[in-house]
């Protein structure tokens, strides 16, 4: 109607040929058909008038629209995993174990909710260091000169002094020294996540992602165990030992023994980098992981395998093409606790 009268308006000073000619241009920039889309979900938040129900709050976020959506989806993807005791895969950068999210890590591992750790050298050493200090909340906007100049590491808003790597160092030198005598003794030598089983034993603290993970016997791998403190522990342990090493080729050869030998196989992938990339490429041995969610606020504009969507890593047999899959682009603190909070934990009702 409107669109009519607008045509009409603007052709009334124009002879009958040049109307037409116009009348026919505007049609071809009409739908052929205008769909209302009845029955579709309709978009809504949360009634807040019903005061909290925290199962019905997290079931809202289905029609939520915008990435709220995409987390519903994924809490979807997680349960099908759980529901289909797939071998469940969580990948994680160690800005992870930095944060909150460690204590919801270590719940699931403790809790057997996951079968494979993979992450990065921060997300051992991380761990290993809270265990003996903790981390403290700072400030984004803090001064990086004033922070130095006091012994003051960060990491975003969290605060990390020097002292805790003080404490990191006096237990790697004895660690170090115990796996050095092993393979002098035993002629064994240790893969990276053969090591941080051992540190899970040794550090024997319940509060540790490694302890449970040692104690029930879930691997935690770490292709690049070197990239890091850990790295310059061994650097320095190399200097007085020449002879220690580390067994990569046996990293590999593990995590793709495991992916072979499991029917199904699902990813929870926290952040990018090499953790993401060390689980998604295990499962190219087996045609790809069968179900996956990727939380993380990375772009692909720039090729990067960090920003790349679930459709690329198809391309390489990383991912089924039939699989399940989501991404959800939001900072991990806040979506992976209201993931778990909605897939991985039963709510407890009241007595």
């Amino acid at each position: 109607m409107y669109e009519g009268y607008t045509i009409m308006k603007f052709t009334e000073n124009i002879d009958t040929n040049k109307k037409n000619e116009l009348k026919e241009k505007h049609a071809q920039y009409m739908p052929k058909e205008t769909m209302t889309l009845e029955g579709y979900p309709i978009i809504e938040g949360y009634d807040f008038e019903k005061g909290l129900d925290f199962s019905a709050f997290l079931q809202a976020y289905s029609k939520m629209g915008f990435q709220g959506t995409n987390l519903a989806q994924a809490m979807e993807v997680v349960r099908v995993m759980l529901r289909e005791q797939a071998m469940i895969f969580l990948a994680y950068t160690s800005n992870m174990i930095s944060s909150g999210n460690r204590e919801i890590i270590k719940y699931l591992v403790k809790h057997k909710k996951v079968q494979v750790l993979v992450t990065s050298a921060g997300g051992i050493e991380e761990d290993i260091i809270k265990c003996l200090k903790p981390f403290v909340l700072g400030q984004f906007e803090a001064s990086g000169r004033m922070l130095f100049e006091h012994g003051i590491n960060r990491i975003g808003n969290v605060f990390v002094p020097n002292d805790r790597f003080a404490y990191f160092d006096l237990f790697m030198q004895e660690f170090l020294l115990e796996m050095y005598d092993r393979q002098k003794n035993e002629g064994k030598i240790f893969t990276p996540h053969e090591l941080i089983r051992e540190i899970g034993l040794k550090i024997n603290d319940e509060k540790s992602v490694l302890y449970w993970a040692a104690k029930n016997d879930i691997p935690v791998f770490c292709p690049g165990l070197v990239d890091g403190s850990f790295g310059d522990m061994i650097f320095f342990f190399k200097q007085s030992h020449p002879d220690f090493y580390v067994d990569v080729a046996g990293e590999i050869k593990a995590i793709v023994d495991l992916t072979l030998n499991a029917s199904t196989t699902g990813g929870i992938i926290l952040g990018g980098g090499i953790s993401k990339h060390f689980a998604l490429n295990a499962n190219i041995f087996r045609e790809g992981f069968d179900y996956v969610v990727y939380v993380n606020t990375a772009q692909e504009f720039d090729g990067s395998d960090s920003g790349a969507r679930v459709e690329e890593a198809i391309t390489w047999g990383k991912v089924k093409p039939e699989a399940l899959h989501v991404k959800v682009y939001c900072d991990a603190t806040i979506a992976f606790p209201l993931l778990v909070a909605g897939a991985m934990v039963e709510e407890k009702k009241p007595k």
